[in-house]
């Protein structure tokens, strides 16, 4: 299933989030989503089963009344998620994996597959995408290059250039359409997990590849784990076969949580960053803290408004006293969660030195004074008073 949801091509995200991927449903006589758990599926021939196999493990889409064979090749549970967010990303198709690590390592594979080895990457970004690339773990070779030098660094054998914006941890912004340009004929993969489809859509400004941790925004309850990556459709037909032969596809029943997910997305986000709005302004006059990150008051090449359309949810703030004086703050809050992950209805705080950019490269650690506040839905005057108390503490 592609992003085919043609009714809607003119309406607001807000709708489309509602929507996408429930065209058929009063057809079907429902009105919710249904799950399939199958992981075997009946056969009506010997050939018929053969050829829906060979048509699924070769990353094509399932034939129309052809059985589905075997739920590591596809998934209509699946398929529902997958249309939704090439929807809502604006493009024609998604593929859906069991974690945002396995979509990355997935598009790793498909772009190397021709025997290009070469990837270029701009920092900052993601300590677990940071990690993989730099150990060369599925025989990558890796040349981290600024904005202004990813044109320079591409070769005859580059085979994806990578980034992420707003970059995790630090908030980063980098121009996509500037980005695109550098990159040429090498397809372009942008990270697009912080901003998510609502504030931001990637594959409009040059991007082939839109990198998703579903497991943070769109799922945005913490309990779901799932990777997503919107595309075209020859890329999907790639990166289905590589989810086919490694086994990495989605749990039907985490798809339909995250395209439960999808309804109420821009409601979250912009919610979570009307709250980050107002704690980076008063984190960046509080005497204990040395700087603030965010895209609202960080966005030297005006991309929050032409790029993105809001700032988001998520921001960093470096704590007076380094390393120790952040530690004791992340230990001393109380409503606030000490805790990994990003983009859920309640509000967290981590390290990102000790734990998520733990592996990464000295070069590119972040500030060990640096915490990582992912906003929730709580009021923001309660999280102002639960930081003051931890700020203190500290």
């Amino acid at each position: 299933m592609g992003g085919m949801f043609d009714p809607l091509d003119m309406t607001t995200v807000d709708t489309r989030a509602v929507h996408a991927g429930r065209d058929d449903l009063a057809a079907l006589g429902v009105h919710v989503p249904p799950i399939d758990l199958s992981t075997t599926n009946p056969l009506p021939s010997v050939d018929a089963g053969g050829d829906a196999y060979e048509t699924l493990a070769t990353g094509g889409t399932l034939p129309a009344d052809a059985s589905a064979v075997y739920q590591r090749l596809w998934n209509p549970t699946v398929a529902r998620f997958e249309t939704a967010l090439a929807e809502l990303e604006g493009t024609t198709d998604a593929v859906a994996y069991a974690s945002g690590m396995a979509a990355l390592t997935a598009a790793l594979l498909a772009a190397t597959r021709d025997g290009r080895r070469h990837l270029v990457a701009v920092r900052p970004l993601y300590g677990g995408t940071d990690h993989v690339l730099a150990t060369g773990l599925l025989g990558t070779d890796v040349t981290w290059a600024r904005l202004d030098g990813v044109a320079a660094a591409i070769r005859p054998d580059t085979a994806l250039v990578i980034a992420e914006t707003p970059a995790n941890p630090t908030l980063d912004l980098i121009d996509i359409t500037a980005l695109a340009d550098a990159a040429g004929q090498v397809p372009l993969l942008i990270d697009n997990t912080v901003a998510t489809p609502v504030l931001q859509q990637p594959s409009r400004h040059g991007a082939r590849l839109v990198l998703h941790s579903a497991t943070k925004s769109i799922g945005g309850h913490g309990d779901v784990l799932a990777g997503v990556i919107a595309c075209d459709a020859e890329w999907a037909t790639r990166l289905r076969q590589v989810r086919a032969l490694t086994g990495a596809i989605l749990h039907p029943l985490g798809a339909y949580l995250l395209h439960r997910g999808l309804q109420t997305l821009p409601l979250r986000v912009r919610a979570q960053q009307a709250g980050a709005e107002k704690l980076a302004l008063w984190l960046a006059a509080h005497p204990a803290v040395a700087r603030v990150h965010h895209p609202g008051t960080n966005d030297p090449a005006g991309l929050v408004g032409r790029q993105m359309s809001g700032p988001g949810g998520l921001l960093a703030f470096e704590v007076r006293g380094g390393a120790p004086a952040a530690a004791a703050v992340a230990g001393a809050c109380r409503l606030i969660t000490h805790a990994v992950s990003l983009g859920g209805v309640d509000t967290l705080i981590q390290h990102p030195a000790s734990l998520t950019h733990r592996p990464v490269e000295t070069e590119a650690k972040p500030d060990g004074g640096l915490l990582r506040l992912s906003v929730g839905l709580e009021d923001p005057e309660d999280l102002r008073a639960d930081l003051e108390h931890a700020l203190a503490a500290a």
